[in-house]
């Protein structure tokens, strides 16, 4: 596999579509192909940092904050779901005029954007999920307590979930199934958690965990739109993820003839030990299939 050994810059930069301002990082020359990249909780664009220059320099590498995550601000009255994301993704799309793209799906980002997938099925070049699940198999028993909220949406079961909204949650996940917890900077957890500690976002993200429900009820449409169209797939997993188990990666295999899977001694927050093993896979993955 091709390395890259001189990085590129990344820039920030602000655009409007629907009814928000939207945060995001770009890297490359906007006129080579396009890779979109969809973070997931309770993270932001920022997870991305260390990737993005190793994709530079044959890509144009584009990162989005989610509504509700990182500095991307909404105006008025949101509706916290799945569906309004990915529609707000779409519409950010649209609004930077991309019309063919790959997709880099982590955490959130991937009911994100298997949904911009369902409505926009020529726009996708290639999919890399990377601990971006789509198959029940895929979810670990840690998913209990959520799956009762959602059996059940109390009050009593709500204000359970606020414990997803803590530092000490967001350094574990961080830092659980990491092969040395040593190589885990600080900094990204710390941002995660000062962003989550902001006015109102304790309501969004529990909206959000509760809407999580209707990405487990598309799972059969994701599954579906794989079998009918065989989009390029590379499914690339940190293997000791404590929410999305490797069987989520080897799922993509019966919808996908050709899914190419790659499992790293690595947890959910993979690339923040193993970018460099991510961007090698990624960019060979990308080079033969997308031009």
């Amino acid at each position: 596999m091709q390395r890259l050994s001189e990085p590129f810059e990344t820039s920030v930069h602000r655009i409007e579509a629907a009814g928000a301002s939207i945060f995001y990082r770009a890297a490359g020359d906007p006129g080579l192909p396009v890779i979109l990249l969809l973070h997931g909780f309770p993270s932001s664009s920022h997870q991305f940092r260390s990737l993005m220059p190793r994709l530079a320099d044959r890509y144009h590498v584009i990162a989005p904050d989610l509504p509700g995550f990182g500095f991307t601000e909404v105006f008025g009255a949101f509706v916290y779901s799945f569906g309004r994301l990915a529609e707000t993704v779409g519409a950010f799309c649209d609004a930077l005029g991309l019309t063919r793209y790959a997709l880099y799906l982590f955490d959130y980002g991937a009911p994100v954007g298997f949904r911009l997938a369902l409505e926009r099925p020529d726009a996708i070049s290639a999919i890399v999920s990377q601990n971006g699940n789509a198959y029940e198999e895929g979810m670990s028993d840690g998913w209990a307590p959520t799956r009762a909220y959602w059996a059940d949406p109390s009050s009593a079961n709500r204000e359970a979930m606020r414990s997803m909204l803590t530092l000490e949650t967001t350094r574990w996940q961080y830092t659980h199934g990491a092969p040395d917890p040593a190589m885990i900077a600080p900094e990204g957890y710390w941002l995660d958690a000062a962003l989550l500690a902001r006015l109102g976002q304790d309501t969004i993200q529990l909206d959000l965990i509760a809407d999580y429900a209707s990405n487990v009820a598309l799972y059969p449409r994701i599954h579906a739109y794989l079998r009918d169209r065989q989009p390029p797939l590379l499914a690339v997993w940190g293997a000791n993820d404590p929410f999305f188990l490797p069987a989520g990666a080897k799922a993509f295999r019966r919808d996908v003839r050709d899914a190419e899977v790659h499992l790293l001694n690595a947890g959910h927050f993979a690339l923040e030990t193993h970018a460099g093993e991510i961007a090698d896979l990624t960019r060979d993955f990308l080079q033969r299939h997308v031009r």
